[in-house]
Parts: C-alpha cells; structure tokens; sequence
C-alpha cells in the first residue's frame, strides 16, 4: 500500500510538473515530464488528458487522439477526454483539413528525397496555411531555406515554430545554425560599406560607391600615364611598367583562386552538413508516418472494442454480428483493461458462434460443396484455431486436400499435430499426411468415416 502511494505521489509530482511547462508553452519539457507521471502511474487521468492537448497544440492530432481515446477506456464517464474527442470530431471540416495538411507533409519528404526543394516549400506553405500549429512542418520549411540561403524566410518559420514550442531541440539547433550563417554573410557587408564613400550634400547623405572616383580620375591619369610614357619612353613603358602589372594581376588572381577554393570547400561542409540534416528529417518523417498508422490502427480497435462491448449490453444484436466486430479488433494494440475485456467478451460470443458456423461447415461437407466449407471453416479458426481440440482444423486440411491444395493442407494437418500432440485428432492429421501421395483423405466431421 505504501508503495503504491509513492508511485501516485511521484507521478502527481510530474504532471504538475508538465502543467507548470506547458502555461509558459514548453511544450517539448512538458511531453517529457506527463511521460514520465505516466510511467509511474498510467492511469493517471490528468497527465494523459493533458499530454493529449501538447501533443494538439504542437499540430499532432493523431497522436492527441490516442492518449483521450486510452483515457476514456480507463475512466469512460465524467471525463473530459470525452469532451475533447467530440470537439475534434464535430469539426469534420477542419480534421479534413489536417488530414489533408498532413499527407501533403508526407509528401513534402519524397520531394524532399527527390532533390525536389521547390516543389516542397510551396507545398509546406500550404500546409502550415491549413495547419498553422503544426510544428514540424515549420521545422522542415526552415530547414528548406536553410538550405537555398533563404535567410530571413528560414528566420520567420523558425520564430513561429519557436512560439508553438519554445524548447524544442529541433528548432533550437535551426536557429544556432541560422545566426551562424548569418556571422558568416557580416565581413561580406562591411567589405561592401568600405567600398563606398560618404559625404554630404546639404541636409543630405550621399553614399557613392568608391569605384566611381577612380571613374572620375580615369582620365587625368590616363592623360598623365600618357605623358610619362612620352617622356620616359617606350622602352622603360615595356620593361617594367608591364611586367610589374602583369606580376600584381596574377598574385592578385592567385590570391582570389585561394580564396574562391576555400568558400568553395566551406560551402560544400555546409551543404554536407544541411544534406545529412534532411536526411535525419526524412527518416523522423517515415518514422511519424508509421507511428500516425500505428495511432489509427489503434484508435479502429478500441472503437470496434467499444462497438462490441455497447452491442453486448445491449441484447439487441445477434452473436455473429457482434461476432464480425470483434474480430476487427487488434489485441496486439489494447492496454491491460482493454485486452481482458476483449478477451471476456471473446469468450462470451466466439464459442457460440463457432458451433453454428461448424455444423454449417458439415452440410457444406455433405453437400460437397468443398469451396463453402473452407470458407466457413477459415472464419472459425480465425477466431478460435483450437476449435473443439482441433476438430475445425483437421476438416480444414481434408477440405484443402480435397480441392487439391495439398500443400495448404499440408500446412493445417502440421498445424493439428503442433498443437494438440498425442491425441486422436493428431493421429488423424498423421494419417492424412501420410495418404496426401495417395490422394487419400477422410472427413474429421465423425470418427465413424475415419
């Protein structure tokens, strides 16, 4: 007892935690500290509602909806995450719009992959128009920038991602590498400035580029260097003035090749640099994608659990309707309470209607109708492969023998045989292995036909 109320205390201790850093919109501290109050008690109702709504105001609604549907399951009346889930689905408009923002976010990353950075910010621009919290999608634009030397436009979409978000590592690092770039754009300018002259015309500033003053000059000097040459005389113009010229001119373009090879190479280490950055982005992108299905194919089985669950109280529905609904749960993806009401309503209905749907099978059989009862025998090991010790899956594999598909039934006698080893039923598979060559099956229906 003790124990379980230092685990509630510290998971209180963190959630006020998160709630203190989201107010000041720390968002990605405040992900980390719910995180963590949930490790140490998951049922806490609070830190999952709330983490719900950082993960909404960072533009992930997917991800939101995740943490509101698993905290009705834990509490189901009395709790506002049913209020926000009915916010979100009223607005069906406005969640098509997101989901329209978000598969063109998916796409931006194969343009992306593709050398296609133009095509991809004018879609991110789109998408951030439709989904203005969305912060990697503001992360990724910056980043695109970035990469074509768009510095005050990568500055923008990073302050907006820096308001949704002010701790995230993502854009934090963006903006280091942006004031970066920027110090490395200021020598350029001041170069710029000191090729200029400045004087006054009045109440004026003129600012006139020095080239012009030479312009200026170009023709007294020329007119003098003309003198000269008369004077001194055209051997002395021949003999040193040019080759002093010529010797100047190439130090000079020496000089400006060195430099030209070291922006180069700079250039290239940031190019580098920015192209192993997008690759890090398109790989985080996959992996959203992923995690986005992984969050919807969980959202389907807790609404399918929660169908059955309401058919069942109900009495109004058949066992094999709610029977077709239960079996579009995935059990891989529910929580402890959501996984043992699945399996206490699977109990319940999957007995029932397997019996019904065996004697199906066994007129099927009769019938010799083979294509009907694989079907119908399919459908009950799907949902219970042990069916009556193996019985269905021993018809199943005498009806595959007997439509000719000998290694599917291969397959399902193996299958009776793993399972329920040292029993009649796993001698019969034996026997029906053992007379595939020979094209020789028997029906698992009665042991009279053995």
């Amino acid at each position: 007892m003790e124990y379980r109320k230092r685990l509630e205390y510290q998971s209180n201790y963190w959630y006020n935690d998160g709630l203190k850093k989201a107010k000041i919109r720390d968002l990605t501290g405040a992900m980390a500290s719910l995180r963590r109050s949930l490790q140490y008690n998951r049922e806490n109702i609070d830190a999952r509602n709330l983490l719900g709504l950082v993960y909404y105001g960072r533009g992930e609604v997917a991800e939101a909806l995740v943490e509101w549907i698993i905290s009705k399951n834990f509490k189901a009346h009395g709790n506002i995450a049913e209020y926000f889930i009915s916010r979100v689905q009223e607005k069906q408009t406005a969640l098509e719009e997101i989901n329209q923002a978000i598969k063109k976010y998916n796409q931006c990353l194969v343009y992306c992959n593709q050398s296609g950075e133009d095509m991809a910010i004018i879609q991110l621009k789109k998408v951030v128009a439709a989904h203005p919290s969305f912060v990697k999608a503001y992360q990724l634009l910056a980043l695109l920038y970035l990469k074509t030397e768009q510095y005050p436009k990568a500055r923008q979409a990073l302050r907006r991602a820096h308001n949704l978000d002010t701790t995230d590592d993502t854009t934090l690092r963006y903006l280091h590498e942006l004031h970066a770039l920027s110090r490395k754009k200021e020598p350029a300018l001041k170069e710029e400035k000191e090729h200029s002259v400045t004087y006054q015309l009045g109440n004026e500033t003129i600012i006139q580029p020095a080239q012009a003053v030479v312009r200026d000059n170009s023709a007294s000097v020329t007119f003098l260097n003309i003198l000269i040459g008369f004077l001194v005389g055209a051997a002395v113009v021949w003999f040193l003035i040019v080759p002093a010229v010529e010797a100047t001119r190439s130090r000079n373009e020496s000089r400006q090749s060195v430099e030209y090879s070291q922006e180069i190479a700079s250039q290239k280490a940031q190019v580098s640099a920015l192209k192993k950055e997008l690759e890090s982005y398109r790989t985080a992108g996959d992996l959203a994608e992923a995690a986005q299905a992984d969050a919807a194919s969980t959202i389907e089985s807790y609404e399918a659990l929660m169908t059955v669950a309401r058919q069942y109280s109900s009495g109004d529905y058949s066992y094999a309707d709610m029977a077709e609904n239960l079996r579009k749960v995935n059990a891989g993806k529910l929580g402890e309470a959501g996984l043992q009401r699945y399996s206490d309503l699977a109990e319940e209905i999957y007995p029932t209607v397997c019996n019904r749907l065996y004697r199906q099978a066994e007129e099927y059989h009769d019938s010799g109708d083979t294509a009907n009862e694989i079907t119908v025998l399919e459908n009950i090991i799907s949902m219970q492969e042990g069916y009556e010790n193996g019985e269905a899956l021993l018809a199943l594999a005498d009806a595959y023998t007997a439509a000719g598909e000998a290694d599917k039934g291969k397959e399902k006698y193996n299958r009776v045989i793993e399972l329920f080893p040292d029993t009649s039923n796993a001698q019969k598979a034996q026997k029906g292995l053992e007379g595939q060559a020979a094209n020789v099956f028997g029906s698992s229906y009665s042991d009279d036909e053995e």
